[in-house]
């Protein structure tokens, strides 16, 4: 029997005319008509279950990241194929089971990218033998299984694919104990692609830093490689993320900001550009370290970055490689910026001293932030010693006291590997942070202790728990006098005073 409707015949097999709605079991054949003749089309045999779906009628622009999120909620992919040039793709997903609830499930709810209408079906391939150098196909698969292995949420997972997109990183430096520059972050990232823009800041009173690459693969393989590394040896940790950016707008080529695709740019007002000579020494000294360790961090020079710091360039080759200083006008005040091991005063030069401590890092550390810092009137200075120790006398010598061994010393604040101590290490300050505080000590007793010394308190503050506080003194030379005789003062009960400069005011 047959029926007609808009131009379409209907021909029902077994059964008489009835409507199209009609509740009686029927068999359906469906024939267009073009023109007054059929137009057949050879019908198409349906694939086997496969876990290699065929995705078809991709919009041009579609990208990886895109085809693979629609098979995030069925289960693991583990590969995937793009035909760009056929709007193609092929899915391989992690188990056949996977790829059955995924079809199932887009049957009955059109899939879309981009607003875009696709077709899911069953590929005839059993799986996907790509090439592997593929990086960018390799970076998103890797981003996704890293996080779908952890166990983690279906929006993690798509955070995570549009993360990989992006080819900017966002760089946190935990326990910074020693300075990190613009360029030192350049020298680190560009093993693993071209850095094209850097901008440097402080947020909640860390250093920070984002970086965009050239291409997302290289912040990919950056991030992979160098997360959790220590620029330095047991300091200044990289703590990295991928930033939702895609493009950093840089104004000015600077210390605190880099465009290398502008070198014209101009350095900005009150922004000074990098001294030339302090970059030349980061190059000089860095290279020597730099690719010992293929694809994973390669340290910089602590010695460079803290003489760079302070505005002095420490060379290679040049007096230094120790942990011993020759300091004019000597006192305590240099156990702030590490232990003091060995003291010994100069015999034709009492107000000079040679002073070693723990190792190269700490001398480079103090050298940095007390050479031509005042006291007691005159200009302290620090320089590097020839000397690689100093040598205790010889038994039965009698040298009239002027070498010390503190070795053993119970002072010593960095003893402890990764100690928080190493993270509070600061410039001298008129502002002074104090710890080891008994309860019994109030704030008048501290105010009367620090005037004592011979300078003016400006300002105190206990903080929350009345162990720790912030004194101010009038100038950063009465903080350091202040210090030098304060620091470790028993304040009763067994208890001594911590004394060491802060990086905040009151």
């Amino acid at each position: 029997n047959t029926g007609s409707r808009q131009g379409i015949t209907f021909w029902f097999k077994g059964g008489s005319h009835m409507p199209l709605n009609a509740t009686k079991s029927c068999t359906l054949h469906v024939i267009l008509l073009a023109n007054g003749t059929d137009n057949k089309k050879p019908r198409v045999e349906e694939a086997p279950p496969s876990r290699v779906l065929h995705i078809r009628k991709l919009p041009s622009e579609a990208s990886e990241t895109e085809v693979i999120a629609l098979g995030l909620p069925f289960g693991k992919v583990t590969n995937i194929l793009t035909l760009k040039g056929k709007n193609q793709a092929f899915l391989e997903m992690g188990t056949e089971e996977a790829a059955i609830t995924m079809v199932n499930y887009y049957a009955t709810v059109n899939p879309h990218v981009r607003n875009v209408p696709v077709f899911i079906q069953y590929s005839n391939h059993k799986e996907l033998k790509t090439d592997a150098g593929n990086q960018r196909t390799q970076a998103v698969l890797q981003a996704v299984s890293a996080v779908q292995s952890s166990g983690s949420s279906s929006s993690d997972v798509q955070e995570a694919l549009a993360a990989v997109s992006s080819p900017v990183l966002r760089i946190i430096i935990d326990n910074m104990f020693y300075p990190v520059t613009l360029d030192a972050l350049q020298q680190i990232f560009s093993k693993f692609g071209t850095v094209m823009k850097i901008i440097t800041f402080t947020k909640n009173n860390q250093f920070q830093a984002l970086l965009q690459f050239s291409d997302p693969v290289n912040a990919q393989h950056a991030k992979l490689a160098l997360d959790g590394q220590n620029i330095y040896n047991s300091c200044c940790t990289l703590r990295i993320d991928f930033s939702k950016l895609v493009n950093l707008n840089v104004k000015y080529n600077n210390d605190k900001s880099r465009d290398y695709t502008r070198p014209e740019l101009p350095a900005g007002d009150g922004q000074p550009s990098l001294d030339p000579a302090v970059a030349a020494a980061f190059s000089k000294e860095s290279n020597s370290l730099l690719g010992k360790i293929p694809g994973a961090l390669n340290p910089l020079s602590a010695a460079a970055a803290a003489a760079a710091a302070a505005g002095r360039v420490a060379l290679a080759g040049q007096a230094g490689s120790n942990g011993v200083l020759l300091v004019s006008n000597l006192n305590e005040e240099v156990r702030v910026y590490g232990d003091v091991q060995r003291v010994k005063i100069l015999y034709n030069k009492k107000d000079s001293a040679l002073i070693q401590m723990s190792d190269a890092n700490q001398a480079q550390l103090a050298m940095s932030h007390l050479n031509g810092q005042k006291m007691y009137g005159k200009i302290i200075r620090v320089t590097l010693s020839k000397h690689q120790t100093v040598a205790l006398p010889r038994d039965g010598l009698d040298d009239q006291g002027l070498t010390k061994d503190y070795a053993n010393s119970p002072l010593h604040r960095f003893k402890k590997p990764g100690s928080k101590n190493f993270q509070n290490i600061f410039p001298p300050s008129a502002t002074l942070h104090l710890s080891n505080i008994p309860q019994d000590v109030t704030e008048d007793d501290l105010r009367l202790l620090f005037s004592d010394t011979g300078g003016t308190v400006k300002a105190f503050k206990f903080f929350q728990d009345r162990k720790m506080a912030l004194i101010q003194m009038s100038t950063v030379e009465e903080a350091i006098q202040a210090l030098i005789d304060l620091h470790n003062y028993n304040v009763g009960k067994k208890q001594h005073l911590r004394v060491s400069f802060s990086k905040s005011t009151i």
